[in-house]
């Protein structure tokens, strides 16, 4: 295929989209599309019920039921979603995401630990895939919205291609990652980091147990994923599997609904880290032992907290960030004195030395609360330490030639929070596209997002996937 004749086929594509908006407004010449549409397609529009003033728009209502149906196979009631990692509710998700891939004609496949995959199959299809998606698993409590507008979304996008006429020169794919969230076996992004080939946590995975101490290979059998320890292994992609990944997202920050934004380019997600640490103290009786004479675990764990706000705050960055997320006492009595405390403790920045050098910082300072209050530092472990990832210029440039040609106003922006795409870019050029949330809610009821904004990262997303596709 020439250069010519891509851009040709771009240029048809976003006349379709387009039309879509202009329709939408009353402003559209359906003569005019569908000569566009025939000349595009390389076949004559039909002259049925939906003609050209509709077929090139997001089915936004479609999209909306969509997202409330999946919210409906929920462990907590409305309108609140749980859904945990292998749990009935998840299997339930899954049938029904691969029940619209099928619908759209896709070809649909699983791996070992449930990854997803629903691709359409381009004319070069030995090339590299153009891949996009996000999760669907959600953590107790939480909103509709977070990972599954970039799975839906990503549907709806390919079904808007495919009303379109247009045809992929690399595949395009779908791709429902397992378990983004760390809810049951305190691993985030458990599915793209398994198929980035991270080699210690297919170890991990033969051994970890969740707090009800099933085996992360029980509870995916459970779950119809039958695997043995070497299955894992399975999971890794094959270098060049992907050309380019791009992740549509809701920001899960008040930016872009602050700044009237309808989009977000992402340049940057920030590294996470994160750290369990145990103090033991003597304990004792909240009445009986005097101050100058007790040892106590708790007042240790408070001190550390307010140590990481510190060190935090010290970098000289507003773009690290600490969260102590989890503080536990032992035994928990208001009239015992701890004798142990546990805290986990999140630490994300987008550069990684100075986010390394506050975890450094912390590390010193609950040795020294150790020391001085006569407890014992029994644990202070870095569960995980990833480093950040940058979005690819190729991809960036894709995303912001689709918003500028849709006439929507966008800004490059990092991501603090992390995603599946922080370990897709291990394996391929990568970018995230965010669209706004209602007063930055996410991972809580209240989580929110328009049909508007929905369907204009939608139509970014399906215009990105196109150029990236004919490259």
């Amino acid at each position: 295929m020439t250069s010519e004749s891509k851009a040709s086929r771009l240029l048809l594509l976003l006349a379709f989209l387009v039309c879509g908006v202009a329709a939408a407004a009353g402003a559209h010449d359906d003569a005019a599309a569908r000569r566009i549409m025939e000349e595009f397609a390389g076949f004559p529009a039909s002259d049925g019920g939906e003609g050209p003033s509709t077929a090139f728009r997001v089915d936004s209502e479609g999209l909306q039921r969509q997202i409330d149906e999946l919210a409906s196979f929920s462990d907590s009631p409305a309108p609140s979603v749980t859904r945990v990692l292998y749990s009935d509710k998840d299997v339930q998700a899954r049938r029904y995401i691969k029940g619209i891939m099928n619908q759209l004609g896709l070809a649909v496949r699983e791996d070992a630990v449930g990854n997803i995959f629903g691709r359409w199959e381009g004319s070069e299809p030995a090339l590299g895939a153009v891949g996009t998606g996000s999760h669907v698993d959600a953590i107790p409590f939480s909103g509709k919205y977070d990972g599954v507008v970039g799975v839906l979304g990503a549907l709806e996008a390919i079904s808007l291609l495919k009303r379109s006429g247009f045809q992929p020169k690399r595949s395009l794919e779908v791709i429902m990652f397992t378990s983004e969230e760390p809810t049951r076996f305190g691993i985030s992004c458990l599915g793209s980091r398994l198929m980035a080939g991270i080699e210690e946590l297919a170890q991990s995975l033969k051994k970890v147990v969740d707090n009800q101490n099933v085996s992360f290979l029980d509870a995916a059998e459970s779950a119809g994923y039958k695997m043995g320890p070497q299955d894992l292994h399975s999971v890794f992609l094959k270098k060049d599997s992907y050309s380019a990944f791009v992740e549509l997202h809701i920001e899960q920050g008040p930016i872009l609904e602050t700044e009237g934004i309808p989009i977000g380019v992402v340049t940057a997600i920030a590294a996470p880290a994160s750290i369990a640490v145990e103090f033991e103290g003597n304990g004792g009786h909240a009445g009986a032992v005097l101050m100058p004479a007790r040892n106590d675990a708790g007042l240790a764990a408070a001190e550390l907290a307010l140590a990481v706000e510190k060190h935090v705050l010290e970098s000289g960055s507003i773009d690290t960030v600490g969260t102590v997320g989890i503080l536990q006492l032992h035994p928990g009595a208001i009239n015992s004195i701890p004798s142990k405390s546990h805290l986990e403790i999140d630490v994300r920045d987008i550069d990684e030395k100075r986010r390394n050098d506050v975890i450094e910082k912390i590390r010193r300072s609950a040795k020294d609360i150790s020391k001085n209050r006569g407890v014992v530092l029994s644990e202070f472990k870095i569960i995980n330490q990833d480093p950040p990832a940058l979005s690819d210029k190729s991809v960036v440039d894709a995303m912001e030639f689709a918003a500028k040609q849709l006439n929507l106003e966008y800004k490059k922006m990092i991501s603090r929070a992390y995603h599946d795409s922080l370990f897709m870019a291990r394996v391929s050029p990568m970018g995230m596209i965010f669209i706004p949330c209602y007063k930055g809610y996410s991972h809580k009821p209240e989580e929110y997002a328009s049909q508007e904004d929905m369907a204009n990262g939608v139509k970014v997303l399906a215009l990105t996937m196109a150029k990236l596709s004919l490259q």
